[in-house]
C-alpha cells in the first residue's frame, strides 16, 4: 500500500468524479499501460491488481495490462517497450478520505512527500524514472483503503468502488 497523507493537495469536495477525472486525463490517450499495484495477502490493498484482473478482455490491444503487485519496477522495460501515451497506476492509498474513496494523482504531486513507501521502490522514484525513459502521461489513481491488514479478499465498500472503477475504464479507455 502506498502510505502517505495527502491532505494538502487533495480537494476534499463532494464534487469530485473520478469518472470526469479519468475521461479529461484520458481524452487524448493512443496507448495506454494500466498497471495494478498491490498485496494479495493484504485484502484492500489489493484493489489495484483486482482492478487490472477485472478489466481483461474488456479492452482493445491499445491497452497493456500489468498486474505488478508489489513490484512495479519488475515491469519497466515492458512498459517503455509498449510505447504509451499514458500510464495509470492503480493502488491503494491512505489518503485520510472515507474508504472507497479515489483521486487521480500526478507524480508531481508525490514529490512534495518523502520516498517512504511500502514498495520496494517507492512509487515516486518509480514515475520519475517513467517519466525520463518515456513521453507518457502518467498518474496514479489511489482508492483509500478500509482496511489492510493480513488476510484474502476485498472488503465489501472496496469491492463496489473497485466495479465501479472497472466499468468507468472499460467504457473510456482507448
Amino acid at each position: 500500500m502506498f502510505l502517505l497523507i495527502l491532505r494538502r493537495i487533495l480537494v476534499v469536495s463532494r464534487n469530485y468524479s473520478i469518472r470526469k477525472e479519468l475521461e479529461k486525463w484520458l481524452s487524448k490517450a493512443k496507448r495506454v499501460v494500466v498497471a495494478g499495484i498491490g498485496n494479495p495477502i493484504r485484502m484492500d490493498d489489493f484493489v489495484g491488481v483486482k482492478i487490472v484482473q477485472d478489466l481483461r478482455g474488456k479492452v482493445s490491444e491499445k491497452v497493456y495490462l500489468i498486474e505488478c503487485e508489489t513490484v512495479p519496477e519488475s515491469f519497466m522495460q515492458q512498459i517503455i517497450d509498449f510505447g504509451p501515451t499514458h500510464i495509470l497506476l492503480i493502488d491503494a492509498a491512505i489518503l485520510g478520505l472515507k474508504p472507497g474513496d479515489a483521486r487521480l494523482i500526478k507524480p508531481e504531486q508525490l514529490m512534495m512527500f518523502p520516498a517512504f513507501s511500502t514498495h520496494i521502490l517507492p512509487l515516486r522514484i518509480f514515475c520519475d524514472y517513467l517519466t525520463k525513459t518515456t513521453e507518457a502521461k502518467i498518474a496514479l489513481l489511489l482508492i483509500e483503503p478500509e482496511k489492510a491488514d493480513f488476510g484474502e479478499g476485498l472488503t465489501r465498500e472496496i469491492v463496489i468502488v473497485e466495479r465501479n472503477i472497472v466499468n468507468i475504464l472499460g467504457k473510456i479507455l482507448p
